[in-house]
């Protein structure tokens, strides 16, 4: 059985940098890192575009980093409307700072991984 984190590197690793769609992942995980600086709304255009090309990387080695970018974007979102629901009381900031803390890691972890050519798990 094949090891599902398993990538093969292929024969030409400069083809596969210049690989539209791996060019694309690199676009949104910009997109997301930015939208701490711009209010969001870029990591609702990176999803977007998540959204819109998921079935032109489908079964390709992108693939997966467009689920984990499309899982980043709606569990940031999800924690951080329940952070604001409940920032009147002290519980509320923390679940923000945690959400801060595990976007940006599932940014940088993800992006590492698309530089690398591995899936991001």
């Amino acid at each position: 059985m094949a090891d599902p984190e398993y990538i093969p590197a292929g024969e030409d690793e400069l083809a596969r940098r210049s690989d539209p769609a791996r060019n694309l992942a690199v676009v949104v995980y910009i997109l997301q890192g930015l939208s701490f600086f711009l209010g969001g709304i870029t990591g609702l255009v990176g999803v977007i575009i998540n959204y819109v090309k998921l079935d032109d990387v489908r079964n390709t080695w992108v693939e997966p980093h467009f689920r984990w970018q499309i899982r980043t974007f709606w569990l940031g979102l999800l924690w951080t409307v329940i952070g604001v629901v409940t920032s009147f009381i002290i519980v509320g900031w923390f679940i923000l700072m945690g959400t801060a803390i595990w976007v940006i890691f599932r940014i940088v972890k993800g992006a590492l991984a698309l530089n690398d050519g591995k899936a991001p798990i």
